[in-house]
């Protein structure tokens, strides 16, 4: 029955995977915590603890932190657990077909994107950037490939149309974890159905680098300010004023219909130069867009200088009417 206690491996490092960690202390009992290993980090590059490490240890549970995985002395520890079944959650690294079926009931995995949308590493950034108005989360059994398994439940919500990834990603921990508590005794005992993805609507999410915050002007303003927020809080989107990087924190599509006569004059002036400061000066800084929209900035960080107002920027001469960002 649902309802009984059964055996769990947990895996997870980040943050995200915490809330789920937790649902599944509350239903299970947990034999074993798997995290990737304590890394430096900040600016004295300290060894510093995953917060799953950090929450397990809290909570009483047994840890590992396995440098390797491809030797069978990981599976063997896995099997060795006789778990009913194992947990994943943006642990981070692929694990091997001996390890998903070290326990009895196979692996599952609390993906953040209603598959087959957004099978990868990045899920909820490229929901964001890409526009999306609906995520949620999908729990699946893994499998060898990529979030390819088959599914047995999801959670849907709405995306906020100022939302940023981060603010994102801490809801759907939350949904994830309540998924967890509501699903996975009753995977264990049985009660739902193995549901095969529609390959044909699968859509990706690569794993980021740096270089993805880069902002493109010659796309739609709503565009730009997506890309933006669903940059935050990494990679961080940025673009180039005067040749030196600037950080861009927060942005608004500019809405010619209530904007004001010196707004209405700046649209108009935009012409097809995308990247072009139609306006700067002690409230607001404009940016013209590829479909002849406005971004206004809000919040930007020039090279080597505190996060700062847009306005202040053009105040303090780091940017003006007339320039160019992003070339």
């Amino acid at each position: 029955m649902a309802g009984e206690r059964f055996r769990a491996i947990f895996f997870g490092s980040p943050a995200f995977a915490v809330p789920s960690l937790e649902a599944a202390h509350a239903i299970a009992e947990v034999v074993g915590v798997v995290c990737q290993p304590d890394k430096p980090a900040g600016r004295g590059l300290a060894l510093t603890a995953p917060a799953v490490k950090v929450r397990a240890m809290e909570l009483g549970l047994p840890v590992v932190q396995p440098v390797k995985l491809k030797t069978g002395e990981f599976a063997e520890w896995v099997s060795a657990q006789r778990a009913d079944v194992a947990l994943v959650v943006a642990y981070g690294r692929i694990l091997r077909l001996d390890v998903l079926d070290g326990p009895r009931l196979g692996c599952v995995n609390v993906h953040a994107s209603l598959l087959p949308k957004y099978r990868g590493a990045a899920p909820i950034t490229w929901a964001v950037v890409r526009g999306e108005t609906e995520t949620g989360v999908t729990l699946m059994k893994l499998d060898e490939g990529m979030e390819t398994g088959p599914t047995f439940a999801r959670v849907t919500t709405p995306i906020g149309p100022e939302e940023t990834a981060g603010e994102l990603g801490e809801r759907l921990a939350r949904i994830g974890g309540q998924a967890v508590r509501e699903s996975l005794g009753r995977y264990v005992a049985g009660e739902y159905e193995l549901l095969a993805q529609d390959d044909a609507g699968a859509t990706t999410a690569p794993m980021l680098t740096k270089d993805d915050g880069r902002i493109d002007w010659t796309t739609g303003a709503r565009r730009v300010h997506d890309h933006v927020r669903g940059m935050s809080p990494w990679p961080g989107a940025f673009t180039t004023a005067r040749g030196r990087p600037v950080k861009v924190h927060a942005t608004r599509v500019l809405a010619t219909s209530t904007a004001g006569a010196e707004e209405r004059s700046s649209a108009q002036r935009s012409g097809s130069s995308p990247g072009r400061v139609v306006l700067a000066d002690k409230s607001h800084v404009l940016v013209a867009s590829g479909d002849g929209g406005l971004v206004e900035l809000l919040s930007v960080q020039p090279e080597g200088q505190r996060a700062m107002r847009a306005s202040e920027w053009a105040m303090g001469r780091g940017v003006a009417e007339g320039d160019t960002l992003g070339s």
